[in-house]
This record gives structure tokens, C-alpha cells and sequence, in this order.
């Protein structure tokens, strides 16, 4: 004979199974969702994505990204040079400005340096003109931060007399946040230092 205790226990056990049933449901579709996360996650490390000029996507892969960090780099310093050493009397503040927020305080460091030797007050009074003619630049991309040399060839034209120097300086780069339009490349100047100025005449430039 059935009691209701029975049908009590019959109850329990088939809410149990329910129980059971929905919590290895969870955790199999937990752990399925964990793994496609880790799978689209995996993937992205080898792909990223830029939009065309007609709106279509492009994936780009990280082997391209690093090949054009390197262009990046290299253009990051061409941009740098140019602002610091090509000047004269009418842009010398704008270009050292833009100059300053491509690398850290080694950088306002060795302008501060100049400022007090006198080197833009002699610019002023004589207007001198220094132009840059060239820059050549060799990076290590191994390890960050990333070791550089570069030199440059400028001239200073003082009017009836123009002069060319050879500077070879020496650094880091560091990757950090681009800021629009001051420092798009997003790469920071490190442990800047003039190593070598030499005058050259124009026989060893044609060498």
C-alpha cells in the first residue's frame, strides 16, 4: 500500500535529479563559453582589424604590425630629429614644442642644457638657420625599451658662411599611449644623449 510518504520521497528524488540535471547543464555551458572566449581571444593575438577607406574591415596580422612598428620607429625619430635640430629664428619654438612630446625629460633635459648655454639666443641675434639634410637611424627591436643611434647631418648657414655637422646621439624608445596630433606614432624618446658633433666638410659628405 502506497503511503504519501512515498510519494513525498518519489518528489524529492526526481527534484534532486533536476537539481543535478540543471547544475551539470551550467557548468558544461560554462566551461564551452570559457573555452570559445579563450579560443576568440587566441585568435585576436593574431589578428586585428582596420577599416578601409569604403568601410570594409581589414584583419591585419600581428607579424604585419610588427613590421610596421619598426617603420613607425623609424619615422618616430625621423619626426624628432627634424623637430630639434631643424630650426631658426621664426619656428624654433614651435618645432622645440612639438619636439618635447616625443620624448621624456632626458629630452627637456638637454633643451634646458641648450637654453642656458645660449644656443637659442645666439639663433635670435644672428639668425642663424640650422637645416637638417639628413637622418639615418639604426634600431634594435629585441627587447623594449629599444635601443637606437642616430645621426644627422645639419647645416648652419649664417649668411655668407655655411657650416655642416655630423651628430650622432644615442637612446631608447618605449611604447605608450598615441596622443593625437602630438605624438601619433605613440613611442616615447628615453635616455637621450649627444654623443658625438663633428664639423665635416663638403668633400667627406660626397665620400
Amino acid at each position: 500500500m502506497k503511503t504519501s510518504y512515498k510519494n513525498i520521497y518519489t518528489v524529492l528524488k526526481i527534484n534532486r535529479f533536476i537539481v543535478l540535471a540543471v547544475v551539470i547543464c551550467a557548468l558544461g555551458s560554462s566551461a564551452f563559453s570559457g573555452w570559445i572566449v579563450y579560443d576568440i581571444h587566441k585568435k585576436a593575438l593574431n589578428s586585428a582589424f582596420a577599416i578601409n577607406t569604403d568601410g570594409t574591415v581589414i584583419p591585419l596580422k600581428w607579424v604585419v604590425q610588427k613590421e610596421n612598428f619598426k617603420v613607425e620607429a623609424l619615422a618616430h625619430l625621423e619626426l624628432f630629429h627634424s623637430y630639434f635640430y631643424n630650426i631658426d629664428a621664426s619656428n624654433y619654438e614651435k618645432n622645440l614644442e612639438k619636439a618635447l612630446w616625443l620624448g621624456n625629460s632626458s629630452v627637456d633635459n638637454l633643451y634646458r642644457q641648450k637654453k642656458a648655454d645660449g644656443v637659442y639666443n645666439r639663433l635670435l641675434q644672428y639668425s642663424l638657420i640650422q637645416k637638417v639634410l639628413s637622418i639615418e637611424s639604426q634600431l634594435d627591436l629585441k627587447i623594449e625599451p629599444y635601443q637606437f643611434q642616430t645621426t644627422t647631418i645639419f647645416e648652419i648657414n649664417r649668411g655668407t658662411v655655411v657650416d655642416t655637422y655630423e651628430l650622432v646621439s644615442t637612446g631608447n624608445l618605449i611604447v605608450v599611449d598615441r596622443n593625437y596630433p602630438k605624438n601619433t606614432h605613440g613611442l616615447l624618446i628615453t635616455n637621450y644623449f649627444e654623443n658625438t658633433l663633428k664639423k665635416i666638410s663638403d668633400e667627406t659628405r660626397k665620400e
